[in-house]
């Protein structure tokens, strides 16, 4: 994959099957911001570097599902996306996306997240 950023590199990483190819997305300092219904605003599940982030993405990425980006949409340093994904089982989870880019990597992120119930 090449290092420039772009909605195409965004698809082929999130819905790749490996948590690698959207790792390599991220800045080293990067920070991810989430919130869901055990992590809300007040409170969020704050990640530094990639380290921290790829261990959230290695337990994503080994579970039993698909990945799907819907939309995104890119103004220069900034983009917004909103990601499906679907168990194995019929459970789904949808994630939205606000992402600031520093030298083509995501410097920081926040995902608000939400899973059937």
């Amino acid at each position: 994959m090449g290092t420039a950023f772009n909605t195409e590199t965004l698809r082929r990483s999130i819905e790749g099957n490996t948590a690698a190819n959207l790792l390599s997305l991220y800045a080293d300092d990067a920070e991810l911001r989430v919130v869901d219904r055990n992590t809300q605003p007040s409170s969020p599940r704050v990640l530094h570097g990639r380290d921290e982030i790829g261990e959230l993405l290695e337990d994503v990425y080994s579970r039993d599902m698909t990945h799907k980006l819907e939309h995104c949409v890119m103004d220069g340093e900034t983009a917004a996306f909103s990601e499906s994904c679907r168990y194995s089982d019929g459970v789904r989870v949808l994630s939205e996306s606000m992402i600031t880019l520093r030298d083509g990597k995501i410097a920081e992120q926040i995902m608000i997240q939400a899973w059937d119930e």
